[in-house]
């Protein structure tokens, strides 16, 4: 059986030789008798995992003393949930609506207090990224928040807005350790893992420490506080054990590969490959504005849903799965990241050019 080259927006392609090291400790980790799936999250050898893949992604993001990292589950929808509870003070923030997981967590917030759209895309399809040089946040927002790569829609903000001074808070998930980043910027940085770092069932949050209060909105379960997580080094409860593993190894790989300077050079690369087939063909067409496309997640149309369909089907005979684009918005997606061997990209485009001559 060979493996195919998968195009999914998540949970998706993982480096293959992390899962081959996986594979070979399936039953014993090290010499512990025992899979890491069967250790007790309390074990010393545990705590050297969970320790030591928290080293290495501070390392990997330059991540300053004074912020915290916390393995949570709940996935980013959750998140959306938490943020208020824990940041809203004043009961109220500001949401820029860029896709769909930005429109979800902007409801979600009205739940807690007032969410003020300041910025939308949504009358184009989310095509495109809003200008937010300068907002109109209102003075007593506890927060501005973002979702920084739109997964759907394949959208990527190049700078971040202008905050006026305000704390600001996005969703990386899809584009997580895809390219440096300067966390100094953020007051929470977070992403589920399922796209480019591991398995589901995993979000990453990182924190700056004066945001990691007591003070929270009445009734935030203590599940949800991110000072119990904080308080307990993630260990607060059983945490999602094996896939925190799993990250630890896509961090090492990531270091080995020369860390997020060589893998933005990578992913430039591969996206240029598809972006320039995508600007010359006949018969498919880019979605997203040119200045604002995505590295991670591409859409394309044909403009005929037949077409479409007929392509899917083909593709995946050839062996290119998950290439149908999101059901709300429909066409293709390919989702190219950090594991997506360049390869994968270019006999892909090899492939569109086919099915372009005979259709």
């Amino acid at each position: 059986m060979s493996r195919v080259y998968n195009f999914s927006a998540g949970p998706a392609v993982l480096p293959e030789e992390v899962l081959r090291e996986a594979a070979e400790e399936m039953l014993d980790y090290k010499g512990s008798g025992m899979s890491v799936m069967e250790m007790s999250h309390r074990s010393k050898t545990y705590d050297g995992i969970i320790k030591e893949a928290e080293a290495d992604l501070r390392e990997l993001m330059n991540i300053p003393d004074n912020y915290k990292v916390l393995f949570l589950q709940g996935g980013a929808s959750q998140q959306f949930a938490m943020i208020p509870m824990n940041l809203m003070k004043n009961k109220k923030a500001a949401y820029i609506v860029t896709g769909q997981w930005a429109k979800k967590a902007f409801q979600e917030a009205g739940n807690y207090g007032e969410a003020v759209k300041v910025a939308s895309s949504e009358d184009e399809t989310f095509s495109y990224i809003p200008d937010c040089s300068d907002l109109d946040i209102p003075e007593d927002a506890d927060y501005v928040y973002i979702c920084e790569n739109n997964t759907i829609y394949g959208t990527k903000y190049k700078t971040l807005p202008n905050t006026k001074g305000h704390t600001l808070v996005a969703d990386v998930s899809s584009c997580f350790l895809s390219e440096p980043v300067d966390v100094s910027k953020y007051g929470v940085i977070y992403g589920g893992v399922q796209k480019n770092i591991g398995p589901a069932g995993v979000v990453i949050v990182i924190i700056r420490e004066d945001l990691i209060t007591e003070d929270t909105l009445p009734g935030t379960p203590t599940m949800l506080k991110y000072k119990t997580h904080a308080d307990a080094d993630s260990l607060y409860n059983t945490p999602p054990a094996y896939g925190i593993y799993i990250c630890g190894k896509v961090f090492k790989w990531l270091k080995k590969m020369g860390g997020l300077g060589a893998m933005k050079q990578h992913n430039e690369e591969k996206a240029k490959i598809l972006y320039d087939f995508l600007d010359q063909s006949k018969m498919f067409k880019g979605t997203v504005r040119k200045e604002d496309r995505s590295l991670m997640n591409v859409p394309f149309i044909t403009g005929d849903k037949e077409l479409d369909a007929k392509f899917v089907k083909e593709a995946e005979a050839a062996g290119f799965v998950n290439l149908k684009g999101h059901r709300t918005v429909g066409g293709m997606r390919a989702s190219i990241y950090n594991a997506m061997p360049k390869e994968g990209v270019e006999k892909l485009v090899a492939f569109m050019k086919k099915f372009e001559e005979e259709n």
